[in-house]
This record gives C-alpha cells, structure tokens and sequence, in this order.
C-alpha cells in the first residue's frame, strides 16, 4: 500500500501484504486502463511524481485558506473594542442604538455575501471569488480609516465600511466549500478543526494586538496632504488592508484548484482533480435535504447560543459584580482570551476523537455541554445583586412609578457601551426592577458555565462544519457553504436583539431559561434526525 498525505491507494489484486506497481496510481490520473495491463516503467515514474507534486499542491492550497481564514477572523476582531471611541470621536451625533447598526451590520452584510460568493464558485475558478472579496475588505478597511476625512455625516460612513468588511467576510463560504472538496473523508475532519482553529486564533489575538496599538495614542501621526490619521483607532484598520494584501499576493501565487470525491474515497481510492470543471456532481435528487436543513438549524442554534453569552457578558458581570466598566471590560477580556485558548486545544483535540467516535455522537456532547453551561448561569438561592443606589441618592428623579414605566426597548445596544456610560456608577442598575428579587449568580457559576461552553462551542462548531459537508457529497457546495454561513450570521445578529430585548425587563432568568429550553429541543431534534445524520456515501 503506497499512503499518499492521509490517502491511501490499493490494488484489489493484492495479497500477502505485498502490492503490486499499480497500487501506486490513483484511478484520476492516466495509468492502465485494468489492473491486468501495467504502464510502461518510465510512464510509472512520471505519473508517480505528478502525484507527489499535485498532492504538495493540494496541502499548500489547503494552508492558504486557513491563512485567509485567520486574517479574515482577525481584521474582525481587531477592531471591535474601539468602534464605539471612534465613533464618538469622528461623529458626536451617534448615540447607542446606532452603534448597534454598526456592529449588526457586518454579520448583515457578510449574510448577503456568502451566499452570492458561494454560488460564484460554484461555477467560476474559487480564486475569482477569493480576490476580489478580499479586495471589498482591503477597501472597506481603508474607508473606516478615513471615517475622519469627510465635513459631515461622519457616522453612515463607519456604517458603511463596516457594512462592505462584512461583506468581504462572505469568503468564508469559499474557503470552507474548497476544503470540504480538497480533502477526502479521513482528512476532512482535521483539515476542518485546523480552520476553525486559525479562525479562533485570529478571534484571540486581534483584541491583544488592539490593545498594543492604544501606545500610538488617540492623536498618533497625520498627514494633511492626503487627510491621513494614524492613530489607535485608525491603525487596526489599516493593518487589516494591509494583511488583506498579503492574503490576495498568496492566493495568486500559490492557491490552485483541487477536488477529491467523496464517492471513490470511500472505495479507498483517492482522486485529485485540477480544475473545477470535472468535479463529480450528485443530483439534487440524490440530496437528503432534509439533513441539509436540520444541519442549518443546528448551526444557528450553535452561534446563536455563544452570541448571547460574549454579548451579555460585560453587563451581566457589571450588574452581579458591581465591577466597573474597566474592570469588566479587563476581567472578561481576560476570560474570552482564555476561553479562545481553550478552544483552540479543544479544536485540535476534536481531531483525535473524531477517529474513535463518529460525528453525530460528538455534536451530541458537545450540545450537552452548551446546555449544562447555560443552565448552570441560571439564579438560585436567597443572595441578591448589589443595587445601584448611587443615582436615587445623587438626586436622580427614579421614583417606583418611574420604575415600573421605564421602557427599557431603547436599551437595546446600550449593553455593548455600558462600560464607556457607567464608570462610577457600579451594581445592578435601580431601573432594572428585576434586580431586587433575581438572586445573584455567583462568580464560580459564571467562571464555570464559560469553561463549559469552551469546550461544546467548539466541538459543536467543527464538526457541524464537517458533517455537514458529508452529508452534501461531491456536488459542489459553494452555494449550500453560503447558506450555512449566512445562517450563522443571522444568528449572529439576532443574539444581541434578543439580550437587548429580554434582559433588562426580565433579568438573566428569563435570558438563560429559553435559551435551555432551545438547547433541550435541539438535542432532541439530533436523537430523532440521528439516523439521517450520515455522509453522502455512506447513505449511497
């Protein structure tokens, strides 16, 4: 048997542990026409080395998508903390709810995209797609750094930036249709953890390398020529464009096309392919559709689940903790850190497990986990959140009617800026009725549930990603990858409306229960679909 990186090649003739020269030939690549009629030794050697070269090939395109993905996670990431000082700097008209626009916009714009990048490589060369989504973000990236430049309307210019680095982020639907289609079903499940590794990587370092940046300092260097402002604000941004044009020059020169099928990987038999066009496609009869949609489901329900968490994490911890803004901002930043390292582990762990125990059964765990750490933030005992009395006592106007007819509807976004609006005030705010008969969840309830869900994010996370893309097969998947990306964005988006929406009026109570009650039914729904949950060869 001759393994090529992960594929093997056998002959059917061979016995006795001895192969013979054929076994050494892929069936894609040109060969004898039967195991009876062996090449010619000087065809052997040449279509040998052919295979070695594409093979090489493969892995190297396969090592640029996770280098797009972790420069796409990371220009992210690196400039979210700063959004709302910036737009406060560039437009004293904004206010909270438009920085909720802001912020929503990109899972938006990048909900559109996937799907529209996912049918274009579909039906054109992957690389078209890649550049020139990148290209948007390049530009989008600039555009944000010169959010400054304009007299006026200073705000819909950052909407609209954001709005295009979202859409640029659509790619992720390429990236990940070209590894579900360049690795056979033994690589699939490694090559997918390493994705979602590089992708949490760049989620991990882009805050530390924002908080590098603040030495630059809020006026940093200008140049009035060109209305250039490098500062802590700006140069996140142009270190994305700038890792953007890195990421187009790796494509061009080193990304190339490759396919395997799934169909002849699970005869044991590896098929390389260049060039899109002879991609072995199933009908969309031959489809189990079905599985396609519960696989969307899940996925939502899975970024769903850890957007609520990361989006009510400053304020629930300002409100249980009475921390300050900046102590809130430290100790849970110290924490996601550490819970994206913790993935990361997770994430290559996934790899060895996925080789004892099948896809289905890890999904299974890994929902498990994400509902023991929600229900374990649910409030028990008789100890009560410290209230924020300081502003009745500073002569604020609250009385019990003012109370019970706050509408807290405008508060939607106020979460995602509460640490810049509330530096001295500290505890649960006295609007929040809630505060005075919800009983506090305790740090080591908090700490614990985030270790949980560490490790089920992720688990939950990769494997959907690969079964999912067994369950499609061979046809190409640009456009069913886009759909799956489009509906974690929505997730996405919905988290922080519904935290907006539900946790000022009712407390962590009634943001956690429902959020239990959809992990339960999820976990349901995965033992009842549990036998359509299955790849496309093994079901053909």
């Amino acid at each position: 048997m001759r393994s090529l990186e992960g594929s093997a090649i056998q002959c059917p003739d061979c016995s006795g542990g001895h192969c013979c020269p054929a076994a050494c030939l892929p069936a894609s690549l040109p060969g004898p026409s039967s195991w009876g009629e062996l090449p010619a030794p000087g065809h052997f050697g040449s279509t040998l080395v052919k295979t070695l070269q594409e093979n090489r090939s493969r892995w190297r395109s396969i090592r640029v998508m996770y280098l797009t993905m972790f420069f796409s996670s990371l220009g992210f990431s690196i400039v979210v903390s700063s959004i709302w000082p910036f737009l406060q700097k560039v437009d004293k008209t904004a206010d909270a709810s438009f920085l909720g626009w802001i912020i929503a916009v990109y899972s938006l714009g990048q909900m559109v995209a996937s799907v529209m990048f996912g049918a274009w490589s579909n039906y054109r060369p992957r690389r078209e797609p890649l550049v020139v989504s990148i290209l948007i973000n390049v530009a989008a990236n600039i555009l944000y750094g010169y959010a400054h430049a304009p007299p006026s309307h200073n705000k819909y210019y950052m909407l609209l930036a954001r709005t295009f680095v979202g859409f640029g982020a659509g790619n992720v639907a390429v990236v990940r249709s070209y590894v579900a289609g360049a690795t056979s079903l033994q690589e699939r499940n490694s090559a997918m953890a390493n994705i979602s590794a590089c992708q949490a990587l760049g989620f991990v370092l882009g805050p530390a390398l924002q908080t590098a940046m603040i030495g630059i300092g809020q006026t940093g260097v200008s140049w009035k020529m060109i209305d250039f402002e490098l500062n802590m604000y700006t140069a996140p941004a142009f270190l994305g464009a700038l890792l953007g044009i890195v990421n187009i020059i790796f494509i061009i020169a080193i990304f190339r096309e490759h396919c395997v099928s799934d169909l002849e990987n699970a005869h044991n038999i590896s098929v390389n392919i260049q060039g899109s066009s002879e991609i072995h496609e199933n009908s969309d009869e031959d489809l189990d559709l079905v599985a396609v949609v519960i696989c969307n489901i899940l996925f939502f329900v899975i970024l769903f689940a850890f957007a609520i968490f990361e989006t009510i994490a400053t304020p629930l911890t300002m409100d249980m903790y009475a921390w300050t803004g900046e102590e809130a901002v430290l100790y849970n930043g110290i924490l996601l850190v550490g819970i994206g390292v913790e993935s990361i582990v997770v994430f290559m762990t996934t790899k060895i497990l996925s080789k004892r125990f099948e896809e289905r059964q890890l999904l299974l765990g890994g929902f498990v986990l994400i509902f023991i750490s929600f229900f374990i933030l649910l409030p028990w005992g008789n100890q009560y959140p410290p209230i924020q009395w300081t502003e009745i006592k500073n002569g604020s106007n609250y009385s019990s009617a003012g109370i019970k007819n706050h509408n807290p509807s405008m508060d939607i976004w106020n979460f995602l800026i509460r640490p810049s609006l509330r530096l001295n005030a500290v505890g649960c705010p006295v609007q929040q009725v809630w505060c005075q008969y919800v009983p506090i969840i305790h740090l080591a309830q908090y700490i614990v549930s985030a270790i949980l869900l560490g490790v089920g994010y992720p688990v939950c996370n990769v494997i959907s990603y690969t079964l999912y893309s067994k369950v499609l097969g061979p046809k190409p998947q640009g456009v069913y990858m886009g759909w799956l990306t489009a509906s974690g964005s929505g997730a996405r988006t919905l988290g922080p409306a519904f935290v907006g929406q539900v946790y000022p009026r009712e407390g962590p109570r009634w943001t956690f229960g429902p959020i239990c009650t959809v992990m339960m039914a999820t976990i349901i729904l995965v033992g009842l679909m549990y036998k359509r949950l299955i790849g496309f060869s093994v079901r053909q």
